[in-house]
């Protein structure tokens, strides 16, 4: 597996969807949203590389994960990285939260410039999308930080052909 450049790992959290799940902050993000929670990971040469595979030891670790949410950062930035690791928590019986920046469509309008981008999306069960917007901001909505962002049921969506949203 392609290896990960990140900002950190929380083994269980319950704040970034539901259930007790792990969380992978993906470092480099090109939003640059003001008010964000988490500017360390702008940087493109920030954080660490790590190898997917550690990941997936500390996951088979865990019986009490429900999933793993990929955060950022960007994991739209490291899309291939994460496709395959999403690939391998969805063959343990764990779902994938992703959070970006970019909405749904915008995502699916670049398919031709990143074909991965596909690839993470197929392997993501729930996508929360949009940039954080410091004068949307809501601390009364779970699992998003500004009221622009949605939680959307990306197999539901693919299957009917318009915007599903989810609440987790």
């Amino acid at each position: 597996m392609k290896k990960l450049r990140l900002a950190g790992v929380i083994r269980e959290s319950i704040v970034d969807g539901p259930g007790i799940r792990m969380t992978v902050f993906t470092q480099g993000c090109p939003h640059n949203c003001e008010g964000c929670q988490n500017p360390q990971t702008h940087s493109f040469d920030g954080g660490y590389i790590s190898d997917p595979e550690n990941i997936l030891r500390e996951i088979d670790k865990d019986p009490l994960l429900q999933g793993v949410t990929f955060s950022g950062g960007e994991p739209f930035m490291q899309a291939e990285a994460l496709s395959q690791l999403g690939e391998k928590i969805h063959s343990r019986g764990l779902d994938v939260i992703t959070y970006t920046g970019f909405t749904y469509e915008q995502l699916c309008a670049g398919f031709e410039d990143h074909p991965e981008w596909r690839d993470l999306l197929l392997q993501t069960d729930y996508l929360i999308d949009g940039k954080f917007v410091l004068s949307k901001r809501s601390l009364e909505l779970r699992f998003r930080g500004s009221t622009n962002q949605r939680i959307i049921d990306v197999r539901s969506t693919i299957q009917s052909g318009s915007i599903v949203e989810a609440n987790l």
